[in-house]
């Protein structure tokens, strides 16, 4: 198996929790310091279209990923706890 990024971005995220679809893979946080993943990035789907924004992103530490499948991501998290605020677009 490849052990790059573009082997994790096509991948659905699944929290076996409660079994809820979180979404595909956007992004990696990477620990310079070990070059490790530390992180997964996971988008929250937009509302309305995107007219509205979106809600935070999904930022899972890699400590709760369970298990990586060939299709699919496995983790076990609080959903709660793993949101990260994203930042406001301005206008003006």
């Amino acid at each position: 198996m490849e052990d790059r990024f573009s082997s994790l971005r096509c991948r659905e995220v699944i929290n076996i929790c409660d079994g809820c679809r979180l979404g595909c893979v956007s992004d990696v946080v990477i620990d310079l310091k070990c070059g490790r993943v530390a992180a997964l990035v996971v988008p929250v789907p937009c509302r309305l279209f995107g007219l509205l924004g979106r809600r935070d992103d999904y930022v899972i530490p890699w400590e709760q990923v369970r298990r990586v499948g060939a299709d699919i991501i496995l983790i076990e998290s609080e959903l709660d706890k793993t949101r990260c605020p994203r930042r406001k677009k301005e206008f003006f």
